[in-house]
C-alpha cells in the first residue's frame, strides 16, 4: 500500500509555484499517490497559458542583488523587474521552468484537482485550465487527504 501526500496549492504566483510541483513529483517518485488541491490564487497554476509573476513584497526573506526597500518594491514596474530577475536566475542556475516542472509532475501521476467553487467564484473557465485535471469541492479532497499519510498547506 503506497504512502499519500496531500498538497493544497493556494498561492499562484512565481515564488509559490515550485514548492507543490517540486514536492508532489518527488514524492510521485518515491511512490507516494500524491494529490494536489488548486483553490483560491493557486488556481493560477492550473492554467493552460501562465503568467506568474514573483512575490516580492511582503516577502522579506526573498534575497535580492542588493537592498531593496518596501517602499521601493511598490513602485510601478518593480514586480515585473523582479520577475524578470528571478526567471533571468532560474534559467542560468539549470531550475525547470514551470511549466517544465509541471508537465513532469503530470507525467508521474499526481493528481491535480481544482477547487470548483473557486472556478466559479473566480469565473474561471474549464477551458483556460490543464485539460485532463479533475473538479472538485472540499469533501472531495478531504476524502484523500484524510488518510494520507502527509498533508501541506502552501
Amino acid at each position: 500500500m503506497a504512502k499519500k501526500f496531500a498538497i493544497i496549492a493556494t498561492k499562484g504566483s512565481l515564488d509559490w509555484a515550485y514548492p507543490p510541483f517540486i514536492l508532489s513529483s518527488t514524492a510521485a517518485a518515491l511512490g507516494y499517490d500524491v494529490q494536489i488541491f488548486f483553490t483560491f490564487y493557486g488556481l493560477n497554476l492550473l492554467k493552460k497559458k501562465l503568467d506568474l509573476k514573483v512575490t516580492s513584497l511582503g516577502n522579506p526573506g526573498m534575497p535580492m542583488p542588493m537592498p531593496m526597500p518596501v517602499l521601493m518594491q511598490a513602485m510601478p514596474g518593480m514586480q515585473a523587474m523582479m520577475t524578470a530577475m528571478m526567471k533571468q536566475k532560474i534559467k542560468a542556475k539549470g531550475v525547470a521552468s514551470i511549466p517544465e516542472l509541471r508537465d513532469l509532475t503530470i507525467e508521474a501521476g499526481v493528481k491535480f484537482i481544482a477547487c470548483q467553487m473557486t472556478v466559479d467564484l473566480f469565473d474561471f473557465k474549464h477551458s483556460d485550465l490543464l485539460d485532463g485535471i479533475d473538479y472538485g469541492g472540499a469533501a472531495t479532497f478531504l476524502e484523500f487527504a484524510g488518510q494520507s499519510d502527509i498533508a501541506m498547506y502552501m
